[in-house]
């Protein structure tokens, strides 16, 4: 009982926020024209129950006038049914698209929020593939289209809940109309009993076989999830392999994690099979059931043809409505697996989001007074809490050209990240001078799949730059055959050699003109005097720019004129400003 409340109150903490946001009217107005047609289907069926007892009777009375006068009742009763399945359908479907953009722009306005996406993923990421959890898992949340999700399911128990309340009345009537004796004793409302029983025993063996599938299916969303994931690592990184003749590797690669795929897949089969064989048993049962339990009134005289077809009618009503759990089962386990990944998501998105204002943390403060970035009692840390480095009275002045020296893994990147505000594990402050402009550039740049104007100019929106600046600053940086294929839309991080990626980074850089930017090897992969070429042009269109650069190059320190140096072991770094020596590491 507790863990079915949890999850009823995961769902409606899920769920009710789209009918409290902007969007709510809409999706109010939806929701009810969609519950209202499902209760007018419901009265369709109370009605046709009836007929069944006229027509059947007209039939057995071989009465033609009555039975063409039924036949018009009916044609009448199924177009009205027609076009309200077809109005719901329509309006489910509306409901749907607006209910899932309204989510769909939530949960990522949450994710790629102040370098929330960033932490979630420093913090292991519980929420494995956030990919899939905004593209497939909230489509599946609301309507599936396979049978689950909450409209379906939540408007097949609306259904249900209905269709007994009505039809219970009915097969109560008809039970007292030829009551059943048993050793004397008159059992009213019997077809009612027994079609509690017969859902009871249906319900809790059901249960009983199919409840592993919960587990199984949450495993199988995560096992496609990764299996699908590890291909688009292989194509996005298919040169790399290449080189290292890694197609053997990759492929065992893949098919291990396709083998989990498999086994967790048969897991499912196996008890599918099980649960199948009793629903579709239970199922079969039910269809002559009632026609059993209501013969001997039948046989005997007391009830006619119209009135044991009706209450056939009524005790499958009724079965149904009792059996919902049991017809539903397997559909109600992928949903509790949906619902647990959205769950966990949301958790993910939650704990990013505290990691950033949960003491202690690196604060960023932007403030007026302030002329130069500084760094006060600065401790930067890791995930888990062990300690990284230390700095201290340290600053950063317009035009500084600094470079940053020492071992790999000390932290020189990590110190960057801190000051620009995307890593908050530690404690210290970093002050930085109202509006001014930081920017990090890594040394593996992202390009959006997009026009090669969009790409470079990107966060901006299109078209923020003109083309003859671009043309400009394409030129500068060495790149003057892409000036053709400014409108071209591709991969341009799988298209360019790592060399070109990073000349088209600075010619980002420039468009952008940052007070303080941040080169982590930002040129690593560009020979010396390409090198030597871009920080003179950064010297040259950037003067009041402060350049802070990470670096192992000796002819580095030809353009810079301070030198920070990570002095200590690992875990115990602390950042030194001293004097800048050619060649020093």
């Amino acid at each position: 009982m507790k863990s079915l409340l949890a999850t009823l109150a995961t769902i409606w903490r899920l769920a009710a926020p789209y009918y409290r946001s902007e969007d709510r009217w809409a999706g109010r107005l939806l929701l009810g024209a969609v519950v209202a047609i499902e209760l007018s289907l419901v009265a369709i069926q109370v009605i046709l129950n009836q007929w069944y007892n006229r027509f059947y009777n007209t039939l057995q009375d071989r009465n033609f006038s009555a039975f063409v006068s039924a036949i018009l009742f009916f044609c009448a009763i199924a177009a009205i049914y027609t076009v309200l399945t077809v109005y719901q359908n329509y309006l489910n479907l509306w409901l749907q698209i607006r209910w899932r953009r309204w989510m769909t722009q939530t949960y990522l306005r949450q994710w790629l929020n102040t370098a929330n996406h960033y932490r979630m993923q420093l913090l292991g990421d519980a929420a494995d593939n956030p990919d899939q959890r905004i593209a497939e898992d909230i489509r599946m949340f609301i309507d599936s289209g396979s049978g689950f999700g909450t409209l379906p399911i939540g408007l097949g128990l609306l259904n249900a809940v209905v269709t007994l309340c009505s039809f219970v009345v009915i097969l109560w009537n008809l039970s007292e109309a030829a009551p059943l004796a048993l050793f004397g004793v008159t059992i009213h409302g019997y077809l009612v009993w027994a079609a509690l029983i017969y859902a009871a025993i249906g319900t809790g063996f059901t249960h009983l076989l199919g409840w592993p599938l919960i587990t199984l299916n949450f495993r199988q969303q995560r096992f496609e999830a990764d299996f699908r994931f590890n291909l688009v690592r292989s194509r996005e990184n298919s040169e790399q392999i290449a080189s290292l003749q890694g197609e053997a590797a990759e492929r065992e690669r893949h098919l291990g994690r396709f083998g989990l795929l498999v086994d967790n897949w048969r897991a499912i089969m196996q008890r599918q099979k099980k649960l199948l064989f009793f629903t579709q048993s239970y199922s079969q049962a039910s269809v002559i059931f009632p026609y059993v339990m209501v013969s001997p009134a039948y046989f005997s005289g007391a009830m006619q043809l119209g009135g044991l077809m009706q209450t056939g009618s009524a005790f499958n009503s009724v079965q149904t409505a009792l059996s919902y759990f049991v017809t539903t089962y397997r559909q109600i386990a992928e949903y509790q697996a949906v619902v647990t990944r959205l769950s966990g998501f949301e958790r993910a998105i939650e704990a990013g989001r505290a990691a950033a204002l949960t003491p202690p943390v690196i604060e960023v403060v932007p403030r007026d007074d302030s002329r130069a970035v500084a760094i006060d009692h600065l401790a930067v840390g890791l995930p888990n809490g062990a300690p990284l480095l230390n700095a201290d009275h340290i600053a950063l002045n317009s035009g500084d050209r600094v470079l940053v020296t020492g071992p790999s893994g000390a932290g020189k990147s990590t110190l960057f990240r801190a000051i620009a505000g995307i890593w908050p594990f530690g404690s210290g402050r970093v002050t930085v001078p109202m509006d001014a402009k930081v920017m990090l550039v890594p040394q593996r740049p992202y390009f959006p799949v997009a026009t090669l104007a969009d790409a470079i100019t990107y966060p901006a929106r299109a078209g923020s730059f003109d083309d003859t600046r671009l043309t400009d600053t394409l030129t500068a940086v060495g790149l003057p055959g892409l000036i053709p294929r400014l409108h071209e839309e591709a991969h341009w991080n799988r298209m360019l050699s790592g060399g070109e990626q990073q000349r088209l980074s600075m010619a980002r850089v420039l468009l952008y003109a940052p007070d303080y930017l941040f080169l982590d090897e930002a040129t690593s992969a560009l020979d010396e005097p390409a090198e030597a070429m871009l920080y003179r042009l950064l010297q040259e269109r950037l003067p009041g720019t402060a350049i802070i650069s990470i670096g192992h190059r000796s002819t580095l320190a030809a353009f810079h004129r301070r030198r920070f140096a990570f002095v200590g072991e690992q875990g115990r770094y602390d950042v030194r400003d001293v004097p800048l020596v050619a060649g020093a590491e």
